[in-house]
């Protein structure tokens, strides 16, 4: 696939959706009922680093950046899933956002004091509407784990915003099966047992008919509606 700007919605849907054959993706099942497990998607802090600038460029592809040359450093992968309730039913035009560390682990924010280099390619945020399905799909690159303080180090993540009028705004992290910083990670150590699992996602190769070299996960997320 070409790496041009002008990459359509659709296709990137159809990148991390054949991920996820099953109408659940990697949604945990309840061991007592056999049914999905539709509970709110555990909350996590925005951190320091949400985006508190407005940028030109916030589409769906933070691999390049409008204006830019050059692509951005790192290994491209590709996040999609879905928006859902408390029922499991999707949410069509939510709003999702995505901002998250470049590969060396550094933030496009000013309150970032890491001394890793930025990357005038890479976008750093970006966000985009569900479909009618509550699907949405972001290409981004994996991204680096940066020191806290000289005690920790975070594990790669990725930060999520979720917002749509009649439901609870959703802020969490969504993290990557396999990482060894995922076990002194103090976030996760801190959440109530059983809530870690649910954002933590496998990544899988990508169909070399769509873009080789690429991997790909999906990442579905619960809102609860406001009484």
């Amino acid at each position: 696939m070409s790496l041009d700007k002008k990459i359509g919605r659709r296709e990137m849907l159809k990148m991390g959706f054949g991920a996820a054959a099953g109408i659940m993706g990697g949604k945990l099942l309840a061991d007592d009922k056999n049914k999905p497990d539709c509970d709110p998607t555990p909350k996590e802090t925005a951190g320091p680093f949400y985006p508190i600038k407005d940028q030109l460029d916030k589409d769906i592809d933070l691999t390049i950046v409008k204006g830019a040359s050059g692509r951005a450093e790192g290994d491209i992968i590709y996040v999609s899933g879905r928006v859902l309730d408390e029922n499991c039913q999707p949410i069509a035009g939510a709003l999702v956002e995505i901002w998250q560390a470049n590969k060396w682990g550094r933030y496009s924010h000013e309150a970032d004091p890491n001394p890793a280099p930025l990357d005038p390619n890479f976008q750093g945020w970006g966000q985009v509407i569900t479909d009618d399905n509550g699907n949405y799909s972001f290409k981004t690159i994996f991204p680096g784990p940066y020191p806290v303080s000289k005690k920790w180090t975070r594990t790669p993540h990725i930060h999520f915003k979720v917002s749509k009028r009649g439901f609870h705004e959703l802020t969490t992290q969504m993290y990557f099966e396999g990482e060894a910083l995922n076990q002194t990670d103090r976030l996760i150590l801190a959440m109530p047992e059983g809530a870690a699992e649910k954002l933590i996602v496998k990544l899988e190769d990508t169909p070399e008919n769509i873009e080789p070299g690429t991997r790909r996960c999906h990442f579905e997320m619960n809102l609860k509606t406001v009484v």
